[in-house]
């Protein structure tokens, strides 16, 4: 700021007060201002891509965090039911067996959904819809990247 300042004042003390000296004068104000513009646009630009790069790291930190919170606090439930299972049946042999069934039940029917939704992925009328997507997502980026190339 205290550039600008002197600038802004040596500018004004410049040679003799003719059209053609004011004007240069004036332009050259004008490009300092824009040269300093763009580096502060530079300098902001370079600040958020370091926020972009640290917010990366933190995120897939946070992802692991909560990935081992949601294993134990699953761990943590079915201990719970097992001990429930085992007071009640009054044997933790019993109890076990029905944990694993429900258990195997459980994964048996994530499988089948697993497999219902992959086919009604590959169903005609989807993969028309999953392509008409496609092609109008390239289409557009295709545009984007003409209208790019197209502005100064």
């Amino acid at each position: 700021m205290h550039d600008s300042v002197r600038d802004n004042e040596a500018a004004g003390q410049a040679g003799p007060p003719g059209q053609d000296s004011s004007l240069l004068d004036e332009l050259a104000q004008v490009a300092r201002a824009v040269r300093q513009l763009f580096g502060a646009q530079l300098q902001l630009l370079a600040a958020e891509l370091g926020l972009a790069r640290s917010a990366v790291s933190w995120i897939l930190a946070a992802g692991l965090v909560a990935t081992i919170a949601g294993v134990g606090l699953g761990l943590t439930v079915l201990g719970l039911i097992g001990l429930l299972l085992a007071k009640w049946l009054h044997s933790w042999i019993l109890a076990f067996a029905v944990l694993a069934v429900l258990e195997a039940l459980t994964l048996f029917g994530a499988i089948l959904l697993f497999r219902r939704c992959m086919h009604w992925m590959s169903l005609p009328g989807t993969r028309q819809e999953w392509r008409a997507i496609m092609r109008d997502t390239l289409h557009r980026a295709e545009q984007d990247i003409e209208a790019e190339k197209g502005e100064p």
